[in-house]
Protein backbone atom coordinates (compact mmCIF):
# COMPACT_ATOMS: atom_id res chain seq x y z
CA UNK A 1 0.00 0.00 0.00
CA UNK A 2 1.25 3.49 -0.81
CA UNK A 3 2.20 5.38 2.34
CA UNK A 4 0.25 8.48 3.36
CA UNK A 5 3.32 10.69 2.89
CA UNK A 6 4.14 9.30 -0.55
CA UNK A 7 0.54 9.64 -1.66
CA UNK A 8 0.29 13.21 -0.41
CA UNK A 9 3.53 14.04 -2.17
CA UNK A 10 2.44 12.45 -5.42
CA UNK A 11 -0.91 14.20 -5.33
CA UNK A 12 0.76 17.53 -4.68
CA UNK A 13 2.82 17.00 -7.80
CA UNK A 14 0.51 15.22 -10.17
CA UNK A 15 -0.88 18.29 -11.82
CA UNK A 16 2.47 20.03 -12.13
CA UNK A 17 4.62 17.22 -13.47
CA UNK A 18 3.84 17.89 -17.13
CA UNK A 19 6.58 19.58 -19.05
CA UNK A 20 5.20 22.41 -21.08
CA UNK A 21 3.04 24.48 -18.83
CA UNK A 22 0.93 21.91 -17.01
CA UNK A 23 0.65 23.32 -13.51
CA UNK A 24 -0.58 22.13 -10.15
CA UNK A 25 -3.57 23.61 -8.40
CA UNK A 26 -2.69 21.92 -5.13
CA UNK A 27 -1.38 23.41 -1.93
CA UNK A 28 0.79 20.82 -0.15
CA UNK A 29 -0.49 22.17 3.17
CA UNK A 30 -3.98 21.04 2.18
CA UNK A 31 -2.80 17.46 1.87
CA UNK A 32 -1.66 16.75 5.40
CA UNK A 33 -4.72 14.62 6.14
CA UNK A 34 -4.80 12.59 2.95
CA UNK A 35 -5.22 8.89 3.52
CA UNK A 36 -3.73 6.11 1.44
CA UNK A 37 -7.06 5.72 -0.35
CA UNK A 38 -7.02 9.33 -1.52
CA UNK A 39 -9.84 10.37 0.83
CA UNK A 40 -9.44 13.27 3.24
CA UNK A 41 -8.91 11.77 6.67
CA UNK A 42 -11.60 13.93 8.22
CA UNK A 43 -14.17 13.25 5.52
CA UNK A 44 -16.92 10.69 5.28
CA UNK A 45 -17.28 7.86 2.84
CA UNK A 46 -16.88 8.58 -0.84
CA UNK A 47 -19.16 6.65 -3.12
CA UNK A 48 -17.77 4.14 -5.56
CA UNK A 49 -18.08 5.61 -9.08
CA UNK A 50 -20.31 2.75 -10.16
CA UNK A 51 -22.39 2.16 -7.04
CA UNK A 52 -25.38 3.87 -5.45
CA UNK A 53 -25.79 6.60 -8.01
CA UNK A 54 -29.06 7.42 -9.74
CA UNK A 55 -28.81 8.05 -13.46
CA UNK A 56 -30.29 11.42 -14.30
CA UNK A 57 -31.44 11.67 -17.93
CA UNK A 58 -32.83 15.08 -18.94
CA UNK A 59 -34.81 13.48 -21.74
CA UNK A 60 -36.93 11.71 -19.12
CA UNK A 61 -36.87 14.56 -16.61
CA UNK A 62 -37.08 17.91 -18.41
CA UNK A 63 -36.74 19.78 -15.15
CA UNK A 64 -33.47 18.08 -14.20
CA UNK A 65 -31.29 20.79 -15.72
CA UNK A 66 -32.45 24.40 -15.49
CA UNK A 67 -33.03 26.23 -18.73
CA UNK A 68 -30.28 28.62 -17.69
CA UNK A 69 -27.78 25.85 -18.26
CA UNK A 70 -26.98 25.30 -14.56
CA UNK A 71 -25.38 22.24 -13.05
CA UNK A 72 -27.17 18.95 -12.51
CA UNK A 73 -28.54 18.90 -8.95
CA UNK A 74 -26.82 16.71 -6.39
CA UNK A 75 -28.71 13.43 -6.53
CA UNK A 76 -26.91 11.73 -3.68
CA UNK A 77 -27.05 14.20 -0.80
CA UNK A 78 -23.25 14.10 -0.41
CA UNK A 79 -20.07 13.42 -2.38
CA UNK A 80 -21.22 11.70 -5.54
CA UNK A 81 -18.99 9.29 -7.37
CA UNK A 82 -20.77 9.82 -10.66
CA UNK A 83 -23.87 11.35 -12.07
CA UNK A 84 -25.79 9.67 -14.82
CA UNK A 85 -25.62 10.62 -18.46
CA UNK A 86 -26.16 14.30 -19.02
CA UNK A 87 -27.42 15.41 -22.41
CA UNK A 88 -25.30 18.50 -22.05
CA UNK A 89 -26.58 20.37 -25.04
CA UNK A 90 -30.25 19.62 -24.71
CA UNK A 91 -31.69 20.61 -21.33
CA UNK A 92 -35.36 19.85 -21.62
CA UNK A 93 -34.97 18.85 -25.27
CA UNK A 94 -34.87 15.07 -25.74
CA UNK A 95 -34.32 15.49 -29.48
CA UNK A 96 -30.96 17.17 -28.95
CA UNK A 97 -31.90 20.44 -30.64
CA UNK A 98 -30.82 23.94 -29.72
CA UNK A 99 -30.62 24.23 -25.96
CA UNK A 100 -33.07 26.57 -24.26
CA UNK A 101 -31.12 29.38 -22.66
CA UNK A 102 -28.09 28.84 -24.94
CA UNK A 103 -26.01 32.01 -25.25
CA UNK A 104 -27.39 33.79 -28.29
CA UNK A 105 -24.20 35.83 -28.54
CA UNK A 106 -21.89 32.82 -28.38
CA UNK A 107 -19.90 32.40 -31.55
CA UNK A 108 -19.77 29.19 -33.51
CA UNK A 109 -16.61 27.61 -34.82
CA UNK A 110 -14.81 29.90 -37.24
CA UNK A 111 -14.28 27.08 -39.72
CA UNK A 112 -17.62 25.36 -39.07
CA UNK A 113 -15.87 22.12 -38.17
CA UNK A 114 -15.01 19.25 -40.51
CA UNK A 115 -17.21 18.02 -43.33
CA UNK A 116 -19.38 15.20 -42.06
CA UNK A 117 -18.94 11.92 -43.86
CA UNK A 118 -21.84 9.75 -45.00
CA UNK A 119 -23.50 7.88 -42.15
CA UNK A 120 -24.40 4.88 -44.29
CA UNK A 121 -23.64 1.64 -42.49
CA UNK A 122 -23.44 3.15 -39.00
CA UNK A 123 -23.38 0.35 -36.43
CA UNK A 124 -25.92 0.85 -33.62
CA UNK A 125 -24.67 -2.23 -31.81
CA UNK A 126 -21.78 -0.56 -29.97
CA UNK A 127 -21.29 0.40 -26.31
CA UNK A 128 -22.95 3.69 -25.47
CA UNK A 129 -24.79 3.94 -28.80
CA UNK A 130 -28.54 4.04 -29.34
CA UNK A 131 -30.67 5.11 -32.28
CA UNK A 132 -30.79 8.66 -30.90
CA UNK A 133 -27.76 9.17 -28.66
CA UNK A 134 -24.06 8.44 -28.23
CA UNK A 135 -22.80 8.49 -24.64
CA UNK A 136 -19.26 9.59 -23.79
CA UNK A 137 -17.56 9.48 -20.40
CA UNK A 138 -15.63 12.20 -18.66
CA UNK A 139 -13.48 11.01 -15.76
CA UNK A 140 -12.06 13.75 -13.55
CA UNK A 141 -10.96 14.36 -9.98
CA UNK A 142 -13.96 16.17 -8.50
CA UNK A 143 -14.15 14.96 -4.88
CA UNK A 144 -11.29 13.63 -2.76
CA UNK A 145 -8.61 15.36 -0.68
CA UNK A 146 -8.72 18.55 -2.75
CA UNK A 147 -12.32 18.95 -3.97
CA UNK A 148 -12.73 20.27 -7.48
CA UNK A 149 -9.05 20.01 -8.44
CA UNK A 150 -9.87 19.15 -12.07
CA UNK A 151 -13.44 20.36 -12.23
CA UNK A 152 -12.36 22.71 -15.02
CA UNK A 153 -11.75 19.72 -17.31
CA UNK A 154 -15.28 18.47 -16.72
CA UNK A 155 -16.77 21.93 -17.17
CA UNK A 156 -14.95 22.42 -20.46
CA UNK A 157 -15.92 18.99 -21.79
CA UNK A 158 -19.55 19.64 -20.88
CA UNK A 159 -19.29 23.08 -22.50
CA UNK A 160 -18.12 21.59 -25.80
CA UNK A 161 -20.76 18.86 -25.77
CA UNK A 162 -23.39 21.52 -25.08
CA UNK A 163 -22.11 23.57 -28.00
CA UNK A 164 -22.02 20.53 -30.28
CA UNK A 165 -25.58 19.47 -29.45
CA UNK A 166 -26.87 23.00 -29.93
CA UNK A 167 -25.43 23.22 -33.44
CA UNK A 168 -25.35 19.74 -34.99
CA UNK A 169 -25.74 16.00 -34.56
CA UNK A 170 -23.51 13.01 -35.09
CA UNK A 171 -25.17 10.73 -37.61
CA UNK A 172 -28.56 11.89 -36.35
CA UNK A 173 -27.59 11.39 -32.72
CA UNK A 174 -27.08 13.83 -29.86
CA UNK A 175 -24.23 13.43 -27.40
CA UNK A 176 -24.68 12.51 -23.75
CA UNK A 177 -22.01 12.80 -21.09
CA UNK A 178 -21.54 10.28 -18.29
CA UNK A 179 -19.70 12.22 -15.58
CA UNK A 180 -17.48 9.99 -13.42
CA UNK A 181 -15.42 11.02 -10.41
CA UNK A 182 -11.90 9.59 -10.12
CA UNK A 183 -11.45 11.25 -6.68
CA UNK A 184 -7.65 11.66 -7.04
CA UNK A 185 -7.41 7.91 -6.49
CA UNK A 186 -6.01 5.27 -8.84
CA UNK A 187 -8.60 2.72 -7.71
CA UNK A 188 -11.46 5.12 -8.36
CA UNK A 189 -9.99 5.91 -11.77
CA UNK A 190 -9.94 2.19 -12.59
CA UNK A 191 -13.52 1.73 -11.40
CA UNK A 192 -14.68 4.70 -13.45
CA UNK A 193 -13.04 3.32 -16.59
CA UNK A 194 -14.53 -0.11 -15.99
CA UNK A 195 -17.93 1.56 -16.10
CA UNK A 196 -16.97 3.67 -19.10
CA UNK A 197 -15.94 0.52 -20.97
CA UNK A 198 -19.42 -0.97 -20.76
CA UNK A 199 -21.67 2.10 -20.75
CA UNK A 200 -20.00 4.55 -23.13
CA UNK A 201 -18.46 4.65 -26.57
CA UNK A 202 -15.38 6.60 -25.48
CA UNK A 203 -13.92 8.85 -22.78
CA UNK A 204 -13.28 12.51 -23.58
CA UNK A 205 -11.57 15.44 -21.82
CA UNK A 206 -10.62 13.43 -18.73
CA UNK A 207 -8.05 14.62 -16.18
CA UNK A 208 -6.88 12.83 -13.05
CA UNK A 209 -3.86 13.06 -10.79
CA UNK A 210 -3.71 9.26 -10.64
CA UNK A 211 -4.68 8.42 -14.21
CA UNK A 212 -2.50 5.30 -14.07
CA UNK A 213 -5.41 3.45 -12.46
CA UNK A 214 -7.66 3.18 -15.49
CA UNK A 215 -4.99 2.96 -18.17
CA UNK A 216 -4.88 -0.83 -18.47
CA UNK A 217 -8.67 -1.04 -18.21
CA UNK A 218 -9.14 1.38 -21.10
CA UNK A 219 -6.64 -0.45 -23.27
CA UNK A 220 -8.00 -3.92 -22.49
CA UNK A 221 -11.56 -3.01 -23.48
CA UNK A 222 -10.45 -0.98 -26.49
CA UNK A 223 -11.94 2.27 -25.15
CA UNK A 224 -10.85 5.40 -27.04
CA UNK A 225 -9.62 7.84 -24.39
CA UNK A 226 -8.97 11.36 -25.69
CA UNK A 227 -7.85 13.23 -22.58
CA UNK A 228 -7.01 16.77 -21.61
CA UNK A 229 -3.55 15.72 -20.44
CA UNK A 230 -1.93 12.39 -19.59
CA UNK A 231 -0.09 12.60 -16.27
CA UNK A 232 1.44 9.22 -15.48
CA UNK A 233 3.63 6.96 -17.66
CA UNK A 234 1.07 4.15 -17.61
CA UNK A 235 -1.53 6.38 -19.26
CA UNK A 236 0.95 7.70 -21.81
CA UNK A 237 1.86 4.13 -22.77
CA UNK A 238 -1.80 3.07 -23.10
CA UNK A 239 -2.37 2.26 -26.80
CA UNK A 240 -5.96 3.55 -26.83
CA UNK A 241 -5.20 6.72 -24.84
CA UNK A 242 -4.21 10.10 -26.21
CA UNK A 243 -4.22 13.65 -24.90
CA UNK A 244 -4.83 17.02 -26.48
CA UNK A 245 -1.78 18.31 -24.66
CA UNK A 246 0.92 15.91 -25.79
CA UNK A 247 3.88 15.39 -23.50
CA UNK A 248 7.06 13.33 -23.35
CA UNK A 249 9.25 14.01 -20.28
CA UNK A 250 12.50 13.39 -22.16
CA UNK A 251 11.70 15.92 -24.89
CA UNK A 252 12.06 19.58 -23.87
CA UNK A 253 11.29 22.55 -26.16
CA UNK A 254 14.29 24.76 -26.85
CA UNK A 255 12.09 27.81 -27.52
CA UNK A 256 12.07 28.74 -23.81
CA UNK A 257 15.82 28.77 -23.09
CA UNK A 258 16.58 30.35 -26.45
CA UNK A 259 14.13 33.20 -25.82
CA UNK A 260 15.65 34.19 -22.47
CA UNK A 261 19.16 33.76 -23.83
CA UNK A 262 18.27 36.32 -26.47
CA UNK A 263 16.76 38.90 -24.09
CA UNK A 264 18.97 38.48 -21.00
CA UNK A 265 22.03 36.31 -21.63
CA UNK A 266 23.61 37.26 -18.31
CA UNK A 267 20.67 35.96 -16.27
CA UNK A 268 20.79 32.59 -18.01
CA UNK A 269 24.38 32.11 -16.84
CA UNK A 270 23.37 32.03 -13.18
CA UNK A 271 20.17 30.05 -12.83
CA UNK A 272 18.42 28.51 -9.83
CA UNK A 273 16.19 25.55 -10.67
CA UNK A 274 14.06 24.44 -7.72
CA UNK A 275 11.38 21.78 -7.66
CA UNK A 276 8.95 20.14 -5.27
CA UNK A 277 10.66 16.95 -4.13
CA UNK A 278 7.92 14.46 -4.97
CA UNK A 279 6.49 12.37 -7.76
CA UNK A 280 7.94 13.00 -11.19
CA UNK A 281 9.18 16.52 -10.43
CA UNK A 282 12.79 15.55 -9.69
CA UNK A 283 13.27 13.72 -12.99
CA UNK A 284 11.41 16.44 -14.90
CA UNK A 285 13.58 19.11 -13.29
CA UNK A 286 16.69 17.10 -14.17
CA UNK A 287 15.44 16.88 -17.76
CA UNK A 288 14.93 20.66 -17.83
CA UNK A 289 18.42 21.21 -16.43
CA UNK A 290 20.07 19.00 -19.01
CA UNK A 291 18.13 20.54 -21.90
CA UNK A 292 18.72 24.12 -20.83
CA UNK A 293 22.43 23.55 -20.28
CA UNK A 294 22.57 22.02 -23.74
CA UNK A 295 21.21 25.37 -24.97
CA UNK A 296 23.87 27.34 -23.12
CA UNK A 297 22.32 28.02 -19.71
CA UNK A 298 24.25 27.48 -16.46
CA UNK A 299 22.25 26.06 -13.57
CA UNK A 300 24.26 26.95 -10.46
CA UNK A 301 21.62 26.04 -7.89
CA UNK A 302 19.59 22.84 -8.32
CA UNK A 303 17.44 22.14 -5.30
CA UNK A 304 14.46 19.98 -4.31
CA UNK A 305 11.98 21.26 -1.70
CA UNK A 306 9.98 18.81 0.38
CA UNK A 307 6.19 18.89 0.11
CA UNK A 308 5.78 19.71 3.80
CA UNK A 309 8.40 22.48 3.84
CA UNK A 310 7.29 25.73 5.45
CA UNK A 311 10.58 27.59 5.89
CA UNK A 312 11.88 28.88 2.58
CA UNK A 313 14.43 31.29 4.04
CA UNK A 314 17.43 28.91 3.71
CA UNK A 315 16.74 28.39 0.00
CA UNK A 316 16.42 32.10 -0.65
CA UNK A 317 19.60 32.81 1.31
CA UNK A 318 21.54 30.29 -0.77
CA UNK A 319 20.30 31.94 -3.96
CA UNK A 320 21.35 35.34 -2.61
CA UNK A 321 24.80 34.02 -1.66
CA UNK A 322 25.31 32.66 -5.17
CA UNK A 323 24.12 35.80 -6.88
CA UNK A 324 21.37 33.97 -8.74
CA UNK A 325 19.82 36.05 -11.51
CA UNK A 326 17.11 33.72 -12.88
CA UNK A 327 14.84 31.63 -10.65
CA UNK A 328 12.67 28.79 -11.97
CA UNK A 329 10.40 26.62 -9.81
CA UNK A 330 8.62 23.36 -10.67
CA UNK A 331 5.61 22.93 -8.41
CA UNK A 332 2.24 24.26 -7.24
CA UNK A 333 1.50 27.97 -7.39
CA UNK A 334 0.77 28.13 -3.66
CA UNK A 335 4.41 27.27 -2.93
CA UNK A 336 5.48 29.77 -5.57
CA UNK A 337 3.73 32.48 -3.58
CA UNK A 338 5.53 31.46 -0.39
CA UNK A 339 8.90 31.47 -2.14
CA UNK A 340 8.26 34.90 -3.61
CA UNK A 341 7.08 36.27 -0.28
CA UNK A 342 10.29 35.06 1.34
CA UNK A 343 12.33 36.57 -1.48
CA UNK A 344 10.71 39.93 -0.81
CA UNK A 345 11.26 39.66 2.94
CA UNK A 346 14.96 39.01 2.38
CA UNK A 347 15.37 41.69 -0.27
CA UNK A 348 16.27 39.19 -2.98
CA UNK A 349 15.34 40.48 -6.43
CA UNK A 350 16.56 38.27 -9.29
CA UNK A 351 16.44 39.60 -12.81
CA UNK A 352 13.87 36.97 -13.81
CA UNK A 353 11.34 34.84 -11.93
CA UNK A 354 9.96 32.20 -14.30
CA UNK A 355 7.49 29.33 -14.08
CA UNK A 356 5.20 27.32 -16.33
CA UNK A 357 1.42 27.75 -16.71
CA UNK A 358 1.00 26.79 -13.05
CA UNK A 359 0.99 30.50 -12.24
CA UNK A 360 -1.10 31.53 -15.25
CA UNK A 361 -4.13 31.33 -12.99
CA UNK A 362 -6.45 34.00 -11.61
CA UNK A 363 -6.04 32.59 -8.11
CA UNK A 364 -2.26 33.02 -8.20
CA UNK A 365 -2.64 36.65 -9.22
CA UNK A 366 -5.19 37.30 -6.49
CA UNK A 367 -3.37 35.47 -3.70
CA UNK A 368 0.18 36.55 -4.54
CA UNK A 369 -0.58 40.26 -4.79
CA UNK A 370 2.38 42.54 -5.39
CA UNK A 371 5.02 39.80 -4.95
CA UNK A 372 3.83 38.35 -8.26
CA UNK A 373 4.41 41.55 -10.21
CA UNK A 374 6.92 41.08 -13.01
CA UNK A 375 6.83 37.26 -12.93
CA UNK A 376 7.24 35.45 -16.23
CA UNK A 377 5.41 32.33 -17.34
CA UNK A 378 5.13 30.36 -20.53
CA UNK A 379 2.03 28.83 -22.02
CA UNK A 380 1.13 26.73 -25.02
CA UNK A 381 -2.44 28.09 -25.21
CA UNK A 382 -3.89 31.33 -26.46
CA UNK A 383 -4.28 33.93 -23.73
CA UNK A 384 -7.55 33.48 -21.88
CA UNK A 385 -8.59 37.10 -22.45
CA UNK A 386 -7.65 37.07 -26.13
CA UNK A 387 -10.96 38.08 -27.70
CA UNK A 388 -9.37 38.03 -31.16
CA UNK A 389 -8.99 34.24 -30.92
CA UNK A 390 -12.29 32.73 -32.16
CA UNK A 391 -11.81 29.38 -30.43
CA UNK A 392 -10.93 30.94 -27.08
CA UNK A 393 -13.99 33.16 -27.43
CA UNK A 394 -16.10 30.08 -28.21
CA UNK A 395 -14.72 28.13 -25.25
CA UNK A 396 -15.33 30.98 -22.82
CA UNK A 397 -18.86 31.68 -24.07
CA UNK A 398 -20.03 28.08 -23.68
CA UNK A 399 -18.13 27.66 -20.41
CA UNK A 400 -20.13 30.56 -19.04
CA UNK A 401 -23.29 28.86 -20.29
CA UNK A 402 -22.76 25.58 -18.46
CA UNK A 403 -20.82 26.91 -15.44
CA UNK A 404 -21.64 30.59 -14.88
CA UNK A 405 -18.74 32.45 -13.31
CA UNK A 406 -16.17 29.70 -13.95
CA UNK A 407 -12.68 30.88 -14.91
CA UNK A 408 -10.98 29.31 -17.92
CA UNK A 409 -7.71 27.57 -17.21
CA UNK A 410 -5.05 25.41 -18.79
CA UNK A 411 -6.65 22.03 -18.11
CA UNK A 412 -10.05 23.28 -19.24
CA UNK A 413 -8.66 24.61 -22.49
CA UNK A 414 -7.12 21.24 -23.33
CA UNK A 415 -10.27 19.36 -22.26
CA UNK A 416 -12.29 21.54 -24.67
CA UNK A 417 -9.68 20.76 -27.33
CA UNK A 418 -9.92 17.02 -26.60
CA UNK A 419 -13.70 17.09 -26.98
CA UNK A 420 -13.35 18.94 -30.30
CA UNK A 421 -10.75 16.46 -31.51
CA UNK A 422 -12.96 13.49 -30.71
CA UNK A 423 -16.14 14.89 -32.24
CA UNK A 424 -14.40 16.32 -35.30
CA UNK A 425 -12.89 12.88 -35.90
CA UNK A 426 -16.23 11.16 -35.32
CA UNK A 427 -17.87 13.40 -37.92
CA UNK A 428 -15.14 12.60 -40.42
CA UNK A 429 -15.63 8.87 -39.84
CA UNK A 430 -19.42 9.02 -40.18
CA UNK A 431 -20.84 5.57 -40.82
CA UNK A 432 -17.39 4.04 -40.27
CA UNK A 433 -17.31 5.19 -36.64
CA UNK A 434 -16.17 2.35 -34.40
CA UNK A 435 -13.81 2.24 -31.46
CA UNK A 436 -10.90 0.77 -33.49
CA UNK A 437 -11.48 3.27 -36.31
CA UNK A 438 -11.45 6.19 -33.87
CA UNK A 439 -8.24 4.98 -32.21
CA UNK A 440 -6.56 4.44 -35.58
CA UNK A 441 -7.49 7.90 -36.83
CA UNK A 442 -6.47 9.78 -33.65
CA UNK A 443 -3.16 7.90 -33.64
CA UNK A 444 -2.32 9.71 -36.89
CA UNK A 445 -3.12 13.21 -35.60
CA UNK A 446 -0.10 15.50 -35.42
CA UNK A 447 0.24 19.27 -35.07
CA UNK A 448 -3.24 19.49 -33.52
CA UNK A 449 -4.12 23.06 -32.48
CA UNK A 450 -7.70 22.66 -31.27
CA UNK A 451 -8.87 24.97 -34.05
CA UNK A 452 -6.33 27.58 -33.00
CA UNK A 453 -6.86 27.31 -29.23
CA UNK A 454 -3.26 26.23 -28.55
CA UNK A 455 0.07 25.55 -30.17
CA UNK A 456 0.60 22.42 -32.30
CA UNK A 457 0.52 19.19 -30.31
CA UNK A 458 1.79 15.76 -31.33
CA UNK A 459 -1.30 13.88 -30.20
CA UNK A 460 -0.70 10.68 -32.15
CA UNK A 461 3.07 10.37 -31.69
CA UNK A 462 2.70 11.57 -28.07
CA UNK A 463 5.52 14.08 -28.32
CA UNK A 464 5.89 17.35 -26.45
CA UNK A 465 4.71 20.38 -28.39
CA UNK A 466 7.47 22.62 -29.73
CA UNK A 467 5.64 25.96 -29.49
CA UNK A 468 4.96 28.32 -26.60
CA UNK A 469 4.55 31.98 -25.78
CA UNK A 470 6.21 33.98 -23.02
CA UNK A 471 3.92 36.10 -20.85
CA UNK A 472 4.60 38.50 -18.00
CA UNK A 473 2.43 39.74 -15.15
CA UNK A 474 2.39 43.52 -15.24
CA UNK A 475 -0.14 45.78 -13.59
CA UNK A 476 -2.02 42.75 -12.29
CA UNK A 477 -2.65 41.21 -15.71
CA UNK A 478 -0.79 38.85 -18.00
CA UNK A 479 0.64 40.25 -21.24
CA UNK A 480 2.51 38.44 -23.97
CA UNK A 481 6.10 39.64 -24.31
CA UNK A 482 7.39 37.23 -26.94
CA UNK A 483 6.90 38.28 -30.54
CA UNK A 484 4.45 36.73 -32.96
CA UNK A 485 1.85 34.18 -31.99
CA UNK A 486 4.06 31.34 -30.71
CA UNK A 487 7.78 30.74 -30.42
CA UNK A 488 8.44 27.42 -32.15
CA UNK A 489 11.75 25.61 -32.15
CA UNK A 490 13.03 22.07 -31.80
CA UNK A 491 12.91 19.47 -29.05
CA UNK A 492 15.97 18.65 -26.99
CA UNK A 493 16.16 14.93 -26.21
CA UNK A 494 17.52 14.43 -22.70
CA UNK A 495 17.00 10.70 -22.30
CA UNK A 496 15.40 11.36 -18.89
CA UNK A 497 11.89 10.53 -17.76
CA UNK A 498 11.07 8.02 -20.49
Amino acid sequence: MISTRRRAAALALAASLALAGCGSQLDPADLAGVSASGQAASGGDVLDPGVGVTDLDPSSDPGAIPDSGGEVPDVGGGPVGASGPVDSGSPGDPDGGSAPGAPTSAPESEDGGPSAASCDGFDDDQPGVTASTITLANVADISGPVPGIFESARQATKAYVTYFNATQKLCGRSIKLLELDSRADAGADQQAYARACTETFAAVGSMSAFDSGGAATAEECGLPDVRSTSVNPERSKCKTCFSAQSLAPGLVPDALPDYFSSVNKSATQNVALMYVNAGAAPVNAASFKKAWETRGWKVNYFQGIDVAEFNFAPYVQQMKDRGIELVYYVGPYQTTIKIQQTMKQQGFEPEIYLQDSTIYDARYVEQAGDVAEGSYAYSSTALFDDTSNPEMKLYRAWLEQVSPGADPNFFGAYAWSAARLFLDTALELGGDLTRPAMIGKVAKVNNWTGNGLHGPQGVGPKQTGKCLKIIQLTGGSWKQVSKGNYLCGDLVSTGLGG
